[in-house]
């Protein structure tokens, strides 16, 4: 074998050993899978083309991180246009391979909604710190900054998101008996079993992006959630729909199919062992990825 296809085969085993932590770094950073794999896609090709890296998981690192830096600066005024609320691209993480479950709590709808807040750097920042315990010395180093401004980046993105973040009390045996409560209630019609199941304050936010019927405001409030969720199963589509219980970003969640298509995925946050939220996602586009992880 040609030594040119040796070096080939080397660069490539090498970088596939990095691609699960490089897309879990991306996919927190940016909220969509989609992009995230053509942001690891464009690494590995500067990778090809570096010669001798010293330090490949450093070097790709480095890479990924300022690549989704320039697209997320750019995917803010996309989602400062969208149509409705934006939620995240959602993922399967059941049995999936990447490293995204490494740290339940970051891979989570909830969390990466919170990261909305923070600038790109502040962000990539925070999920270096948060999802992958980088130190801050190396963060800087990654950034291209000094370590003090590290830790300032990573303190402002604390103090913007910290209170907010999320605290799980709920197993995840406990969580996904919560979660079928909550769909046999929903199919049910059962407006009485979803108040118990629902906080005093929860919210639905539904994610069509102008390309799926969905509400544009959140649903807000245990009662009002109730009951839009109750009329909407009641629908003529929802009475001939499948619906099942998956984990999704490290948490129980419904999958909705309608003539074996997947359609909507519902993630239900749980607080205090009820539900405080719920997110829909419905944009085709954005069911993409995940359409294909459950294949």
């Amino acid at each position: 074998m040609p030594t040119g296809t040796i070096g080939v085969m080397d660069d490539l085993a090498e970088f596939e050993a990095q691609r699960p932590r490089l897309f879990g770094i991306a996919y927190r950073i940016l909220g969509e899978a989609g992009e995230a794999e053509d942001v690891v896609q464009d690494a590995y090709l500067r990778w090809r083309s570096a010669g001798d890296v010293t330090t490949p998981a450093a070097w790709l690192t480095t890479v990924v991180t300022h690549l989704c830096i320039n697209r997320l600066t750019s995917a803010r005024v996309r989602r400062e246009r969208y149509v409705g609320p934006w939620l995240p691209e959602p993922v399967a993480t059941g049995n999936d391979p990447l490293e995204l479950a490494e740290r339940r709590d970051t891979v989570s709808l909830g969390f990466l909604v919170l990261l909305e807040k923070l600038t790109p750097p502040e962000r990539a920042v925070f999920v270096l710190r948060e999802a992958f315990d980088y130190a801050h010395r190396d963060i800087g180093e990654v950034l291209g900054i000094d370590e003090a401004n590290a830790r300032q980046l990573y303190h402002r993105a604390l103090a913007r998101v910290g209170d907010a973040r999320r605290r799980f009390t709920a197993s995840p045996a406990d969580g996904t008996k919560l979660v079928e409560r909550f769909l046999a209630a929903t199919v049910d019609g059962d407006v009485a079993g979803l108040e118990q199941v629902l906080t005093e304050d929860a919210v639905i936010w539904a994610d069509g992006g102008g390309k799926a019927t969905a509400a544009r405001q959140p649903i807000c409030g245990r009662t009002d959630a109730s009951r839009y969720l109750t009329g909407l199963a009641t629908t003529r589509r929802a009475l001939t729909a499948t619906l099942t219980v998956a984990e999704i970003n490290g948490d129980p969640a419904i999958l909705v199919r309608e003539s074996g298509e997947l359609t909507v995925v519902l993630v239900p946050e749980i607080q205090d062992d009820r539900i405080s939220a719920v997110r829909a996602i419905l944009n085709p586009d954005k069911l993409a990825y995940v359409k294909t992880q459950l294949a």
